[in-house]
């Protein structure tokens, strides 16, 4: 009997709510300088508030975890995105560089459960067998949310100015919530998925062996901290992030400053860059699930592909020999696959090396603190390089720098399971 496929559904709300918290986070992006303007904001300054959401993203990111695995992801999804969206709808009122810290503060807070929920509902929906795809389409959407919210929030401040962009992105979030209500819960407990669909989900969701022994309860979060896994993990996330946030926030300005080109052009290029690594990170999710086996999944296996595309993303470096526009677009399309493959494949490689799947919100927040950590630093750093050399190009180079020891550090310390109690 053909088992159904219902169960992409998930996967296209992880994909969307992914996308949307991208959205939200773009948005400052796009209207940079248009903000900058209004309140007099200088590079260093734009780089304070570009960063300002990952201070209480991260500090959130652990008890937020913990949460989910307590209170499970549908009631921490609910709650997440209704706290971030009003707080980017409020973003649109700011009347001073304060309330915008502290609108966009609160959007940090509210974003924390966001992959810790996620990478939580793959580990109860997805079969081993399409892990590596499905985790690569949730985090596809926080490429195809910049891809979107580059033209459309461009699009909507060249007509109601960018405070109504704000607005217009924050409820979109409401829209998603409506759905997510609506519609999910655990497998074993909807409605509208059939039995033979469940069975499989059920049967086909862990990776243990037999021989292991899990308990029942979560680890204890000192006990995952001592896990050299798990470091390796969270530092590799670390050196992909970084360059992820450099794009997420310096990208428009650096195209709209040294090539002198409008804001809705800006959004264009950026959305290809974007658009084009979605298809290709999603092709590549699905690409490691076909070319691994159950026991290479078991051992780590989906470490060479983070290692591979790590590499391939460093070729950021080359960007200041490259003069044209279209040359940079390249080159940021190759570097943003590159970095949302092994971003996806280093949290699918978490789900694989964890043996109690009562660890997942745990171990993903610990990831995505190591990233934040590393992630906080880019707009920053970029903004005091930028008055410092007069350029991107020491920018870029530090960028690809630590996409190179990224690949080192995951091959090298990735290769024992995580939680194994026998």
């Amino acid at each position: 009997m053909k088992v159904g496929r219902r169960r992409y559904w998930i996967y296209l709300l992880l994909f969307c709510l992914s996308a949307i918290n991208y959205v939200d986070r773009i948005a400052l992006s796009v209207s940079s300088q248009a903000i900058a303007k209004e309140f007099d904001l200088s590079p260093v300054a734009l780089g304070y508030l570009f960063s300002s959401f990952l201070w209480t993203y991260i500090l959130c990111l652990l008890p937020m975890g913990m949460l989910v695995d307590r209170y499970g992801t549908r009631i921490s999804n609910a709650v997440s995105i209704s706290v971030w969206s009003i707080a980017t709808m409020l973003t649109g009122a700011a009347g001073s560089f304060s309330a915008l810290i502290a609108t966009r503060l609160a959007m940090g807070a509210g974003e924390a459960s966001t992959f810790p929920a996620g990478i939580r509902t793959i580990r109860e929906w997805v079969p081993v067998g399409e892990r590596g795809v499905a985790t690569a389409i949730f985090n596809s959407g926080s490429y195809a949310g910049p891809a979107f919210g580059a033209i459309f929030l461009a699009w909507i401040s060249s007509i109601w100015g960018w405070r109504g962009s704000f607005v217009i992105a924050g409820a979109i979030g409401f829209v998603w919530l409506a759905a997510w209500l609506i519609w999910f819960n655990k497998p074993e407990k909807v409605s509208w998925l059939g039995a033979e669909e469940r069975l499989k989900i059920l049967s086909e969701r862990d990776v243990v062996e037999k021989t292991v022994t899990v308990t029942g309860s979560a680890s204890k979060l000192r006990d995952l901290l001592r896990e050299k896994s798990m470091w390796g993990l969270a530092l590799t996330q670390g050196c992909a992030v970084y360059t992820q946030y450099l794009f997420l926030t310096w990208l428009p300005s650096y195209l709209q400053a040294t090539r002198d080109i409008s804001i809705l052009k800006t959004g264009l290029y950026t959305a290809i860059s974007y658009g084009l690594a979605v298809i290709l990170g999603i092709a590549l999710g699905r690409l490691s699930d076909l070319i691994l086996t159950p026991a290479t999944v078991r051992q780590g296996g989906r470490r060479k592909m983070v290692v591979i595309m790590m590499l391939c993303s460093s070729i950021i470096l080359a960007a200041p020999f490259v003069s044209s526009v279209w040359g940079i677009v390249a080159l940021v399309t190759v570097s943003l696959t590159g970095i949302s493959t092994a971003i996806s494949m280093n949290f699918a490689l978490a789900n694989d090396l964890l043996r109690n799947p009562h660890d997942a919100g745990k171990a993903t927040s610990i990831m995505v603190v190591g990233g934040n950590v590393f992630g906080v630093m880019a707009p920053i750093v970029t903004g005091y390089v930028i008055v410092g050399s007069g350029g991107y190009g020491w920018a870029f180079g530090l960028a690809g720098i630590l996409l190179l020891i990224g690949a080192v550090i995951s091959l090298t310390l990735t290769r024992q399971p995580i939680g194994v109690s026998s």
